[in-house]
This record gives C-alpha cells, structure tokens and sequence, in this order.
C-alpha cells in the first residue's frame, strides 16, 4: 500500500521544476519557486495555462526539487589529495589530469 503525502512542505522556498506528458507525448517543463508540492503545482499548472498548455485533470504532473549542496575545502587538503596516493587507475589518472591544471 503507497501512502499519498496531501501536501510536502519544501524549503521555505525551493526551486521547482514542474512538468508533464501532454496527449501528443510532448514533455512541457516550468521552473517555479514555491514553499510546497501544492504550491509547485498551482503555480505550474498557471503558467501551462498562459502559454496555452494546461495539463489534463488526469495529467500526471512531476515535481523535481532543486537543491544545492555547499562542500567546502581548503586549497591546502586540495593539494594533499592532489599528491597523495592513488586508490584506483580511475583516481591517478584524474589526480593527474587536476595536477596538470594548476602548472
């Protein structure tokens, strides 16, 4: 059994990707801000509809929430990994790629 979920409350604002299948198979895409699913999807559904292309009641819409993940490093772990030892040939061969760019 699948549980529905009314309404996900997302970031206080999130980027929102919105989109959907029309009857001809054609994918329609929106990028919209909203604090919830609900809100993704009004907001989406009203901007189908001032260019013409609003989604059918049985149309299934998808909402893709953007995110951004911060990593932070220093140049000097940076450098550490960059001339340390290598755990695969996949890894030596992009160490040394990486070293490249910085002579």
């Amino acid at each position: 059994m699948s549980k529905i979920i009314e309404n996900v409350r997302l970031r206080p604002v999130a980027s929102c990707v919105v989109s959907y299948l029309d009857t001809e198979g054609l994918r329609h895409t929106v990028e919209v801000e909203a604090g919830s699913l609900y809100e993704a999807a009004v907001l989406a559904i009203r901007t189908f509809r001032q260019h013409q292309c609003e989604p059918g009641q049985v149309s299934t819409l998808e909402v893709e929430v953007r995110s951004s993940v911060i990593h932070t490093i220093t140049p000097k772990r940076i450098h550490e990994w960059l001339n340390g030892g290598a755990k695969t040939p996949k890894e030596a061969v992009m160490k040394e790629r990486l070293r490249a760019l910085l002579t």
